[in-house]
C-alpha cells in the first residue's frame, strides 16, 4: 500500500491527536497491529464544518498548501471502511435520555414567590479598650502579669486528676518551642532549618490540650504554621491518605508530638515510627523537657498580618483533605468578634468538652480564650464515654460561666440521670451548642432546657451557632439577649424544602421539620444567600441556598489549590441582572439556609450532605434524623447511622448504614428495616435505594469516636463493608430506566412490515442481505468406484490398512507426556475387525442396531466405533460416568443409552466396574442395563465379511450432546456427510498424510469427536491424542507434547485452554528453560459451540507469546447440533478478525459497529472461517425472512455435511421440527437450510497487507450494494481479497427477553465477574419476569453482602435491568458441562427447587 499524501487539514489534525487510538478499553491482541492513525487516509473527522466541501466541490483548501480534485476528493469520501464517529462523538453522552429522565421538571413543584434578598449586614465591630492588641501580646501580658492565673485544665479519663498549665508556663513554654524550632537542626546532615513562613504539624491526642496549646503557641511566636492533625492510630487509618497529601502539599517535613503520643505511635523493628500510607517522610519532635532559652533571646519581628498564623484542616463529602489558610489579621479579627459576640471577659471559667484542634473548639477555647485571659477546662472524650455528666460537674464545681458543647453532649448529659442531683448550672451564662445547624439540635436543647431549667439553667443562655471551617463562625445566637426578634423557629414543610423553597407547615405535622435559628450575623459580617447550583445569583427571600460571609474574619484560601480557591473563596453574588452586587468577595461556608426575620439565620442542610435525588435536594442529616426516629436506641447502636448517595444510572441513590445492637435477630433486623423504608418514604417521600445493616463498632471511625462518612461510602462501593443485612428496593427507587420496547410478533405483522419489505427496504438501503459461502468442494464423479469408496469412512480406513499398513496414525499420550499406545493404520483395522467378531459372535448385533461406546478418551473408543461400523452397527458414543460424582453423571449416561435404544453397551473392565459398582447401584438400577461386553477379552479372529451400506445416505452414527440449556439431543449422522465433513476440514486444513496433528479435548460428541476418531483415517494425518483429564493433572502436558512433535495445527477446548492459562501463568519461563517451543503452531482451534470467549483466547495468546507462539495462531470454531462444523480456522486463512458492536443495539437485534473504547461496546471476534462446501446466511428466526448485514438474526446453514436430522430430542420436540427443513419465506425460498438456533451476524472482512508484507490485519466493512456473496478462494491472502466473517453472538435458547429487549446472559455475568475480586463465577437467568443473577464467592461469609449492591448498581448501569434476585454461593455450585459451558437451566431448577444451599439470598424490592 503506498503512503497516501495528506489531503486536507482534517487529515493532519488526525495525525496530531493526543492518544493514536481511543482509549483502550476492551485489551485484544489485535492492539499491536492495530494500524495507528498516520497511516491512512482518513475520512473520519467530519465533525468539523465541512461548508467548504459543501458549497464549492471545486477544491477543498486547508491551509491552501494542499489542492485536491473534487474527484479525489469524493473518492476519499466514499472509501469503504466503517464511518469512524468523530472524537467528540465517543466522549458525548449517549444515556442523556437517562439524565433527562432522572431530573424531572415537576409542573406542580412550589417556586420561590419572596423578592430578591437583601445582606444581612452584622453589628459594627467593637473591640474593648482592655484586650491585648494580638494573641502574642495577650500571652506576654498575662504571662507576666498573672503568671499563675490557669489558662488550661485538663482531667484524666477517671475524672479524678487534674493537670493545670499557668499563663506563665504557657508564656515560658511556647518560647522555648518557638526558640527550638528556629534554631535545631531537624535532618542529619542539617539542612532543615525551619524558618518562618514554614508549615509544620501538630500531633497531640484528644486528652492532651496542654502541650498542643504550647506547640501552637509556639509556632505562632516563631512565625511557623502550626497544622493540627489527627493522631494516626495504625499504618492505614481511615483517610490516612489524603491526610498524608495535606501534609506533602503543605511540604511538610517536622511533626511536633507528645513524650506519650510518640510511644503510641506504630513502629518499624527499627524503632522508627512507621511511613503511614500516603504521607511524606517526617522527623517527629517531642515538644516537652526542652532546655532554656538564652536570656536575650527574642522572638523575630512580627510578620505582616496577611501571613498564614494556621491551617485548619478539613474533609470534603468524597474524603479529599483540603487545608484552609487562616491569615493572622483574619484569626485576630475572628477572636475579636467572638469576645464581642460571647462578650468574653478576662477571669472567666470556660468548659470545653469538643476537639481542640480544629473549628468551635479551637476557636474559643485556644484562640479566644486566651486573648481574654480565660481559663478552660477540658473534657477529653474519653472522659465523656464513661461519665457523660462530667462536663456538668465542672461547670458545678468550677461555677463556670461559659460551656461549649455538641447536641450530642446535651443528649448524653440527659441521660445521665443518676448524676443529675449534685448539679448546678446556675453560673451558666452561655452554653455555646457548636453544631446548632444540625436538624436534631432543636430538640436536645429544648429537652435539655426543660429538666434543667431547675438546676439553674437559664433560657437565655442556650446559644446555638452556625460554622464552617471556611468561613469560620458564622453566625451565633447572643447569651443574655434581649429584645425582639432575638430568637426565632420554624416549622418548615420537607416537601417544600426539598424544592429549595422555604414553607411553613402545620405544628405537629408528621413532614414538617421544625428548625432553630443559630443566631444573627458575626459583628462586622455581611450575609448574602446565594443558589446552590449554577452562578451565583441571590437567592429570593423564600428560597434555600448556600449562605455565603463576606468579613475579614473567613479563611482566605486552600492551600496550594488555586481553582478550588477561587470557586469557594472569592465568589460575587450575582444580583438579577446578572452583574455582581458589588466589589465584595465573599468565601461559601458549606451550608444551605435562609434568612429569617430580624437577620436571624437559619441553616437547614449542608453542601455536604445534600442529596439530590430525581429533582429533588434531600439532607442526610434530616434522613438520619428520620432514621433515629424509628426506635432510636431499642435497636441502633448508639445511633450509629451513616447516610451518603452514590450514583447509579444517572441519578443520586440514598444509602443507609446503620450499626445494629448486638444481640438482634434476622427477623428483628428485617422488621425494622421495613419500617425504616415506610418511615422515609411518608415523611421524605423519596425511595432508599440501599439499606444495610453492620455488627457494633464496624463503621469506620474519626479519631473522635464519630462515623468517617467518605471511608464508609468507599468501602461500600469497593465491597469491603461486611454487612450483616441487606436490603435493597431499586424496583421501587429506579425510576429513569429507559421505556421499555414493545416487541411485536409475528402475528402483529400482517398489519407491519412482512419479510418481503424488509428485503426490498435492505436491498433500496444497499444493505447486503446476509448470506455466506466457504469455497467450492470440487466436482466428485459420484459414480467412478474411487468416489464410491471415499464415500464410506470404515472402506477408507481397510484401504489404508492394505495401502499404508505401518503408518502410524494415532498415538496417545499419558499425563507424564510419555506414548501410551501408538497405533498405525494396520493396527486399528485388526483390532476393529475383533470388535466387529465380538459383537457378531457375543453380542449376536444385526445390521442397523445401536451400541453405546462407554469409554475415557483414548484408542479403545476409536476401535469399538469402527468395529460397528465394519458390521453394520450404529455406535452411540457415551462419556463415562465420573467415579467421583456418580450422582449426576450416571443418570445421564443411563439417559443416552436409553433415548438411543442401544441394544448393547461396549466399554472396557475399569469402566464396567464402575457401573456394576455399589455406589452406581445407588443411583440407577443397574439389573436394567442391555447387555454389556468387555472390549478388553476379545476372540483373535478374522472378520468374515464386511458390511457396506447400500447408499452413504444411511445412518453412519448418532451424535449425543447436552445443550446448556440441559436439552439431550442427538443427531444422525449419514455415511456421507461424514466423508463430506472430513474432505471439507482436509481442503481447509491441508491435512496430508506427512502432518502431526495434536488433540486435546473430549472426543464424545461434535466436531471433537470427528477429529478425534474420523479426520485422520479420511485423510491420513497422525493425530496426537491427549486425553484433557491428564491436562488436569498436569498442566504443560499438551503445549509440551505440540512443542516436541512440531505440531503445525492443534485442537482443543476451552476448559483445557483455561487450565493452561490458570496453572502455567507463573511457569512460563521454566517452560521455556525446558526448550518448549510454541512457534511451530500454525493454528491452534478451540473447538466450541458458543461466542468466542474473547478474554481467555487472549490471554492465552499473550501469555505463551513469551514461547513463539504466534498472536495470529488462536482462533475458535463453530459448529452446533445440526452441523458440527460450520467454521473452522484453515491452514491459510487470514487471522480472525475481531469487531467491536453497540451492545444496546445488539439487545434490539442490530447490529452497529463502533469504535474500540467506545462507551457500551462489546469486542466480538469472527469463529473461524466457512469450511469449504458451506453456505449460511442469517434469518429473522420469527418471521423466517432473510436479514440484512446490519441485523443479528439467526445463522441458518446449508451444506453436504449437515446433520440428517435429530434422532431424538430430549424435551420438547415440536419446536425442532423444521430444525433440518428451513425455508426462507421471500426470496430464493426453494432454498432448504438447517437452522442452527445461534444468533449472529455477517461481514465483509478484507485483508489489508502491511508494509512489512507479514503482518495480517483483518479490519471490517459494511459494504453497501453487492446482494450475494462472493465466494471466497482460500490461498494466498496477499492479494487483500475480501471473505466473509460469521459471528456469533450466543445461543437463541439462552437469551432471556427482558423489558422487551434481548439479552445474552454472558454479557450480564461479564460484567457482574468484573464488579468484585471475590466473584469466582456467575450466573445469571430469568424467574417470573425477574432476572436473578447467582454468583460464587471466593472468601469468608462475612463478604457475601457485600457483592448484593455492587451486583445490583453494575447491571443496572451496564445493562439498565434491575436485579431482582442476586443468590451468592460457595464456589463450584454453577453447573458447567463437559465443554466448560454454563448450564443455566440446570441452575434455575435447583433455586427454583430450593437445593443450591446458598450463603444468603437478597430479595431486591
Amino acid at each position: 500500500m503506498m503512503k497516501p499524501e495528506i489531503t486536507d487539514l482534517a487529515d493532519v489534525m488526525q495525525n496530531l491527536r493526543p492518544y493514536t487510538q481511543p482509549p483502550d478499553v476492551t485489551h485484544n491482541t489485535a492492539q499491536s497491529r492495530r494500524m495507528t492513525a498516520a497511516d491512512r487516509v482518513n475520512r473520519y473527522n467530519q465533525s468539523r464544518q465541512s461548508s467548504a466541501s459543501d458549497d464549492n466541490m471545486g477544491t477543498v483548501t486547508g491551509t491552501g498548501r494542499w489542492k485536491v480534485s473534487a474527484k479525489i476528493q469524493q473518492l476519499l469520501n466514499t472509501l469503504k471502511r466503517p464511518k469512524r464517529r468523530p472524537l467528540p462523538e465517543f466522549y458525548e453522552d449517549d444515556d442523556i435520555e437517562l439524565e433527562i429522565a432522572a431530573n424531572p421538571k415537576d409542573p406542580n413543584a412550589p417556586k420561590p414567590e419572596g423578592s430578591s434578598m437583601t445582606s444581612a449586614v452584622g453589628e459594627q465591630l467593637v473591640v474593648p479598650s482592655g484586650l491585648p492588641r494580638n494573641l502574642e501580646a495577650a500571652i506576654q501580658r498575662y504571662g507576666s502579669a498573672t503568671y499563675k492565673a490557669p489558662v488550661a485544665t485538663v482531667l484524666d479519663p477517671n475524672g479524678k486528676l487534674t493537670i493545670t498549665l499557668t499563663y506563665g508556663k504557657l508564656l515560658s513554654r511556647s518560647q522555648k518551642i518557638a526558640y527550638t524550632l528556629l534554631n535545631k537542626a531537624f535532618s542529619k546532615g542539617g539542612e532543615t532549618c525551619l524558618k518562618s513562613g514554614d508549615r509544620i504539624a501538630l500531633v497531640y491526642p484528644n486528652n492532651d490540650p496542654i502541650n498542643f496549646i504550647c506547640a501552637f503557641y509556639g509556632c505562632l511566636q516563631a512565625g511557623i504554621v502550626p497544622v493540627p492533625i489527627e493522631v494516626p492510630l495504625t499504618r492505614r487509618d481511615a483517610g490516612s491518605q489524603q491526610i498524608g497529601f495535606l501534609l506533602g502539599s503543605c511540604g511538610i517535613q517536622v511533626a511536633l508530638t507528645s513524650e506519650a503520643c510518640l510511644k503510641g505511635l506504630p513502629k518499624t523493628a527499627t524503632g522508627e515510627v512507621v511511613a503511614f500510607k500516603g504521607w511524606p517522610k517526617l522527623q517527629w519532635f517531642v515538644t516537652e523537657h526542652l532546655a532554656k532559652t538564652p536570656k536575650d533571646w527574642l522572638p523575630p519581628p512580627r510578620l505582616t498580618d496577611d501571613t498564614p498564623a494556621y491551617i485548619e484542616y478539613t474533609t470534603d463529602r468524597d474524603g479529599s483533605v483540603m487545608g484552609v489558610t487562616v491569615t493572622r489579621a483574619a484569626m485576630l479579627a475572628h477572636c475579636r468578634t467572638q469576645t464581642m459576640a460571647c462578650n468574653y471577659t478576662e477571669g472567666e471559667n470556660m468548659v470545653c468538652v469538643l476537639d481542640f484542634k480544629r473549628e468551635v473548639g479551637l476557636w474559643h477555647s485556644v484562640l479566644t480564650s486566651v486573648l481574654n485571659g480565660m481559663h478552660v477546662v477540658f473534657i477529653p472524650y474519653a472522659l465523656m464515654k464513661v461519665n457523660p455528666a462530667s462536663w456538668m460537674q465542672m461547670i458545678t464545681k468550677y461555677r463556670a460561666s461559659v460551656a461549649v458543647v455538641k447536641s450530642r453532649d446535651l443528649h448524653w448529659g440527659l441521660l445521665a440521670t443518676k448524676d443529675h442531683k449534685e448539679v448546678s448550672l446556675s453560673s451558666l451564662r452561655l452554653l455555646l451548642v457548636a453544631d446548632g445547624a444540625n436538624p436534631w439540635s432543636l430538640s436536645s436543647c429544648d429537652q435539655f432546657l426543660s429538666v434543667f431549667q431547675a438546676k439553674g439553667l437559664r433560657p437565655d443562655a442556650i446559644c446555638p451557632c452556625a460554622s464552617s471551617s471556611e468561613c469560620l463562625t458564622v453566625s451565633v445566637r447572643r447569651p443574655g439577649r434581649a429584645g425582639v426578634n432575638a430568637t426565632g423557629r420554624g416549622v418548615l414543610s420537607m416537601s417544600g424544602l426539598s424544592y429549595g423553597v422555604v414553607r411553613v407547615d402545620q405544628e405537629n405535622s408528621l413532614t414538617s421539620l421544625t428548625l432553630q435559628d443559630c443566631g444573627q450575623v458575626m459583628p462586622g459580617c455581611v450575609i448574602v444567600v446565594v443558589k446552590m447550583d449554577g452562578p451565583s445569583y441571590l437567592c429570593k427571600t423564600d428560597e434555600v441556598g448556600e449562605i455565603c460571609v463576606n468579613s475579614g474574619a473567613t479563611g482566605s484560601q486552600y492551600w496550594g489549590l488555586q481553582g478550588l480557591t477561587n470557586s469557594t473563596f472569592r465568589v460575587q453574588p450575582l444580583g438579577s441582572d446578572g452583574k455582581p452586587i458589588g466589589e465584595a468577595e465573599y468565601t461559601r461556608s458549606g451550608l444551605l439556609g435562609f434568612l429569617g426575620p430580624g437577620g436571624l439565620v437559619f441553616v437547614c442542610g449542608s453542601r455536604d450532605g445534600l442529596m439530590t435525588v430525581t429533582g429533588r435536594k434531600h439532607n442526610a442529616d434530616d434522613i438520619i434524623a428520620t432514621v433515629l426516629a424509628v426506635e432510636p436506641m431499642k435497636f441502633i447502636y448508639r445511633g450509629r447511622i451513616a447516610v451518603f448517595s452514590i450514583r447509579v444510572l444517572r441519578d443520586e441513590r440514598i444509602c443507609v448504614i446503620a450499626e445494629q445492637r448486638p444481640d438482634c435477630s434476622e427477623e428483628e433486623s428485617f422488621q425494622w428495616m421495613s419500617r425504616v423504608l415506610q418511615a422515609v418514604d411518608s415523611i421524605h417521600q423519596v425511595g432508599i435505594y440501599c439499606l444495610a445493616l453492620v455488627p457494633p463498632n464496624y463503621l469506620p471511625k474519626t479519631p473522635l469516636g464519630g462515623i468517617h462518612l467518605s471511608e464508609t461510602k468507599r468501602r461500600f462501593l469497593e465491597g469491603t463493608l461486611h454487612p450483616a443485612n441487606v436490603l435493597l428496593c431499586p424496583h421501587t427507587c429506579v425510576t429513569n430506566l429507559p421505556k421499555p420496547r414493545e416487541v411485536h410478533s409475528a402475528a402483529d405483522f400482517v398489519t407491519d412490515v412482512g419479510p418481503a419489505s424488509v428485503m426490498v427496504g435492505n436491498i433500496v438501503q444497499g444493505n447486503r442481505l446476509a448470506s455466506a459461502q466457504g469455497r467450492d468442494m470440487g466436482i466428485v464423479d459420484e459414480e467412478s468406484d474411487s468416489a464410491r469408496k471415499f464415500q464410506f469412512i470404515s472402506e477408507i480406513l481397510r484401504w489404508r490398512a492394505q495401502s499404508t499398513a505401518d503408518h502410524v496414525i494415532f498415538t496417545l499420550l499419558n499425563s507424564k507426556g510419555a506414548v501410551a499406545t501408538m497405533l498405525s493404520c494396520s493396527q486399528l483395522h485388526k483390532k476393529a475387525e475383533r470388535v466387529g467378531n465380538l459383537l457378531l459372535e457375543k453380542g449376536k448385533i444385526n445390521t442397523g442396531d445401536h451400541v453405546a461406546l462407554i469409554f475415557p478418551p483414548g484408542i479403545d473408543l476409536i476401535c469399538a466405533f469402527y468395529g460397528c461400523l465394519y458390521v453394520g452397527a450404529v455406535p452411540v458414543t457415551i462419556r463415562p460416568p465420573h467415579p467421583q460424582n456418580l450422582q449426576t453423571t450416571l443418570p445421564t449416561v443411563r439417559m443416552i443409552v436409553d433415548v438411543s435404544k442401544s441394544v448393547l453397551v461396549l466399554s472396557n473392565q475399569n469402566v464396567i466396574k464402575l457401573l456394576k459398582s455399589k455406589e452406581a447401584s445407588n443411583v440407577v438400577d443397574i439389573k436394567s442395563w442391555p447387555v454389556t461386553l468387555d472390549t478388553d477379552d476379545m476372540p483373535k479372529k478374522k472378520l468374515p465379511v464386511m458390511y457396506r451400506a447400500p447408499t452413504a445416505e444411511m445412518l453412519a452414527y448418532l451424535d449425543f450432546s447436552v445443550s446448556t440449556t440441559g436439552m439431550l439431543a442427538g443427531i444422525k449422522m449419514s455415511h456421507a456427510a461424514v466423508t463430506s465433513l472430513c474432505r471439507s476440514m482436509k481442503l481447509a486444513c491441508e491435512l496430508y498424510p506427512s502432518r502431526h496433528i495434536a488433540l486435546c479435548l473430549d472426543p464424545y460428541c461434535g466436531l471433537g469427536f470427528a477429529l478425534w476418531c474420523l479426520s485422520s483415517i479420511y485423510s491420513g494425518h497422525h493425530s496426537i491424542l491427549i486425553p484433557p483429564s491428564e491436562v488436569e493433572v498436569n498442566p504443560a502436558l499438551w503445549l509440551t507434547a505440540v512443542s516436541q512433535y512440531r505440531v503445525r495445527d492443534t485442537f482443543c477446548s476451552y476448559g483445557v485452554m483455561e487450565l493452561c492459562t490458570k496453572g502455567l501463568g507463573s511457569s512460563v519461563n521454566q517452560l521455556k528453560q525446558r526448550g518448549v517451543n510454541l512457534g511451530c503452531v500454525r493454528t491452534c482451534v478451540v473447538v466450541a459451540e458458543e461466542r468466542p470467549r474473547i478474554t481467555l483466547t487472549t490471554s492465552f495468546s499473550k501469555l505463551f507469546s513469551a514461547l513463539g507462539l504466534s498472536p495470529r495462531a488462536v482462533s475458535t470454531s463453530f459448529g452446533c447440533r445440526v452441523n458440527v462444523a460450520i467454521c473452522l480456522q484453515g491452514a491459510s486463512s487470514p487471522e480472525p478478525s475481531t469487531v467491536y458492536v453497540d451492545l444496546r443495539a445488539l439487545r434490539n437485534d442490530r447490529v452497529s459497529l463502533v469504535e474500540r473504547g467506545s462507551p457500551h461496546s462489546l469486542c466480538l471476534m469472527e469463529s473461524g472461517k466457512l469450511l469449504p462446501g458451506v453456505k449460511v446466511i442469517i434469518a429473522n428466526p420469527e418471521t423466517k425472512g432473510q436479514c440484512g448485514d446490519s441485523h443479528l438474526g439467526e445463522i441458518w446453514v446449508q451444506s453436504s455435511h449437515n446433520a440428517s436430522g435429530y434422532f431424538t430430542i430430549y424435551g420438547d420436540e415440536s419446536d425442532y421440527a423444521d430444525h433440518f427443513s428451513a425455508r426462507l419465506v421471500t426470496g430464493n425460498t426453494g432454498e432448504v437450510y438447517a437452522r442452527t438456533g445461534y444468533l449472529g451476524f455477517l461481514r465483509r472482512t478484507e485483508c489489508s497487507q502491511q508494509q512489512g508484507g507479514t503482518q495480517l490485519s483483518g479490519t471490517t466493512t459494511l459494504l453497501g450494494g453487492s446482494a450475494t456473496a462472493i465466494s471466497q478462494p482460500q490461498g494466498d491472502t496477499s492479494s487483500g481479497e475480501l471473505h466473509d466473517a460469521v459471528f456469533v453472538v450466543g445461543a437463541l435458547d439462552e437469551t432471556v427477553m427482558l423489558r422487551g429487549m434481548r439479552y445474552h446472559p454472558i454479557d450480564i455475568e461479564n460484567s457482574v465477574m468484573r464488579c468484585h475480586k471475590k466473584i469466582a463465577e456467575c450466573a445469571v437467568f430469568t424467574w417470573t419476569n425477574l432476572l436473578v443473577v447467582v454468583v460464587e464467592l471466593d472468601g469468608n461469609e462475612n463478604e457475601a453482602l457485600d457483592l448484593v449492591p455492587l451486583v445490583t448498581n453494575t447491571v443496572l448501569e451496564e445493562h439498565h435491568l434491575i436485579v431482582g434476585v442476586v443468590v451468592v454461593v460457595d464456589p463450584g455450585v454453577v453447573p458447567i458441562n463437559s465443554r466448560g459451558e454454563k448450564q443455566r437451566m440446570h441452575l434455575r431448577d435447583g433455586f427454583l427447587a430450593d437445593q443450591l444451599d446458598p450463603i444468603y439470598v437478597a430479595y431486591n424490592m
